[in-house]
Parts: C-alpha cells; structure tokens; sequence
C-alpha cells in the first residue's frame, strides 16, 4: 500500500466530551483584508483574539495595501485593482472563503462545525477574505470556493474583522468542550 502523504500524516486531535476533532498540521488558516486597521482599539482586540486562536491553530492575517490614488477611479475599477492584488495571494488549492453579504450565515454552534469540516479537508491553505468598503470584483467572486455571512446588518469592514476572529475563537472553544460559549 503507498504511504499518505505527509499532509495526512501530521494531525492534531483535541478529544472534548462529545466528540474528537482533528486538524492537518499542515494546514493554515488565514484572514486575508484589504488595508491595515486604522483604529487601535479594534486592532488591539483583534491581536488578542489572533493571540487566542493560535493556541488551537495556525492563524494569521495578511494586510493587503490599500489602493492609493482612487479619487478618479469609479467603484468597479477600485474593485478590479483590489481584485488583482487578492488573486496575487490566491494559489492552487487553496479553500478560498468570501465573507460577503450574499453568503452563507451560520450559528455559532454551526459555525464551529463547518470550521472542523474545513481544518479536516485536505487543503493547505484555508483563507477567509475580506475586501475592500466597495465589496468584490466579480474574477474574485470566480475564484473563490465559497460566501460566508456574519450578519444580515452592514459594518465596517474593519469592524468585520473583530467580529470574524472573535467567532473563530468561538469555534474553537466549542470544538474543545471549553467554557468560553453558553447555549
């Protein structure tokens, strides 16, 4: 019999009262944005939460530069130039996951299950992205795997961000059995 590759060889298992859930070592879970975090209260919540979630997973958040120059440029074309920078970060098998106002909503509870799901797919790379104020072109909506909603409401998408990381910590204190959630 040929040996698995190594993606399924290296796991980690955190064993809770209900269940056993497994990751890939080998996977990475990212949070792609466009632009920094302008205001240093949400950026330092979401350093903690980021700070939290890698003690269960490998977590990061790449910033992609925010356009410069777009007083003349009409909302489609700012999306295609951010659209090029996205698709730059993109590679061959990545799960990509839009968080669009058009995508799927989930409970927390629900969540957590669908992020065990994704952490146990072969996949190498799993990335969450959040686009620029005016939302996606339409080559990244293409490429992506999936749409993802945390809300039927409007916030910033920087304010996103808080609330994205915050869920996933969520997630994985429920897989864990951990007191974190009350339902």
């Amino acid at each position: 019999m040929a040996k698995l590759p190594l993606l399924f060889e290296k796991r980690s298992c955190f064993p809770n009262k209900k269940r056993t859930f497994c990751t890939f070592a080998s996977m990475k879970t990212e949070l792609i944005v466009v632009g920094k975090t302008t205001d240093s209260k949400l950026e330092a919540l979401i350093s903690d939460y980021m700070e939290r979630i890698k003690h269960y997973i490998p977590f990061d958040i790449t910033v992609l530069p925010e356009l410069k120059g777009t007083k003349g440029l009409t909302f489609e074309q700012q999306k295609e130039r951010e659209a090029d920078l996205l698709l730059k970060s993109f590679r061959s098998g990545d799960c990509v996951v839009l968080l669009d106002e058009g995508g799927k909503e989930f409970r927390s509870i629900d969540f957590s299950k669908y992020i065990q799901y994704k952490l146990a797919s072969p996949v190498r790379r799993l990335l969450f992205v959040i686009g620029g104020p005016y939302g996606f072109s339409e080559s990244v909506y293409k490429a992506a795997t999936e749409k993802l909603s945390l809300s039927k409401m409007t916030f910033s998408h920087q304010m996103i961000r808080l609330l994205f990381v915050e869920q996933v910590y969520r997630s994985m204190t429920i897989l864990k059995g951990e007191p974190y959630h009350h339902e």
